[in-house]
């Protein structure tokens, strides 16, 4: 099922942030956004679910040490993606 992605404030800064320190990540980005929305449960994401602060949430892997962590939420009657943050593993948990 195809679900729409709405990008928060924070996952823009912190895509802005990763591309600015490694430009060749940005296509490793994009691919994993178009799968998202395709699939947010792709084998190749490894979506898991998060606990501890971030219960609720899920996080996939989007290159070799970059993480998104989004929420599947309600949007204009159906589900959509919210993107809420980037970063190497590190830095999202």
């Amino acid at each position: 099922m195809k679900r729409p992605l709405l990008r928060s404030s924070p996952f823009v800064r912190a895509v802005k942030r990763v591309v600015k320190k490694q430009p060749h990540v940005a296509s490793d980005i994009q691919a994993a956004l178009k799968l998202l929305a395709q699939d947010a449960f792709h084998p190749r994401l490894k979506t898991h679910k998060l606990k501890g602060p971030l219960e609720g949430s899920f996080a996939c892997s989007a290159g070799y040490d970059l993480r998104i962590v989004f929420r599947i939420v309600k949007y204009e009657g159906s589900e959509a993606i919210l993107l809420e943050s980037m970063g190497t593993h590190e830095e999202v948990y």
